[in-house]
């Protein structure tokens, strides 16, 4: 089995479980993973697919500059300029973006501070962190219409293997060592967000005591 066969089957499986939490509203969200090292190539997902659905044509290799490989009907997704970001900068293996209802919510009440943070959750174990009542924090950058300007203010976040940016009012990018990793702290972050925002209704509600 070829490297690049390996690759799709390994992404196609995690796009499968995100569709299966109906991540990809209205084919948005995009997902890559790195193929090779020297020189960069990684699958990233073609844009304008219905991503709960599995076919052939729903990723195209790209390069280093997200330039596809071979000669192809099929356009990167439109923001793969991301990508190209993460794997230029770190040794990242796995990146996944998506749109929910719950991550747009969280960038919009929290995106004039530019960051969210959350504490006391047993969740943030996910994240590496075992201190009792350790803050995690994600930053939220403006939602350029630009590209390459979004690229390059999400690229100011860009510092290690791991991570995530919060694009406001349009997702959430994670970016992992591998696809189980990358996985991992996207399903902890939109545990954190989905807690957030139900414990905000709550309060409202005056189910929960007001801080």
């Amino acid at each position: 089995m070829s490297i690049v066969v390996k690759k799709w089957r390994e992404l196609a499986e995690v796009k499968a479980e995100l569709a299966a939490r109906d991540w990809f509203f209205a084919t948005s969200g995009n997902l890559s993973i790195k193929v090779t090292e020297d020189p960069l190539t990684f699958l990233v997902t073609a844009s304008g697919k219905d991503k709960r659905k599995q076919t052939e044509e729903d990723f195209l290799l790209v390069d280093a500059f997200g330039k596809p490989i071979e000669d192809t009907n099929l356009k990167p997704s439109a923001e793969t300029l991301l990508h190209v970001e993460i794997y230029n900068r770190t040794n990242a293996g796995c990146c996944l973006h998506v749109h929910t209802i719950d991550n747009n919510i969280i960038s919009e009440l929290y995106g004039d501070k530019g960051e969210v943070a959350f504490s006391g959750q047993e969740i943030i174990k996910a994240f590496g962190l075992w201190e009792e009542d350790a803050p995690v924090r994600i930053p939220i950058i403006p939602n350029y219409a630009h590209i390459p300007a979004l690229a390059k203010e999400f690229a100011k976040h860009v510092n290690g293997d791991a991570g995530a940016v919060l694009i406001r009012n349009h997702g959430i990018t994670v970016w992992g060592r591998d696809a189980f990793e990358a996985k991992k702290f996207l399903e902890a972050w939109e545990f954190l967000f989905s807690w957030h925002v139900k414990c905000l209704l709550l309060k409202q509600a005056a189910v929960l005591p007001v801080d």
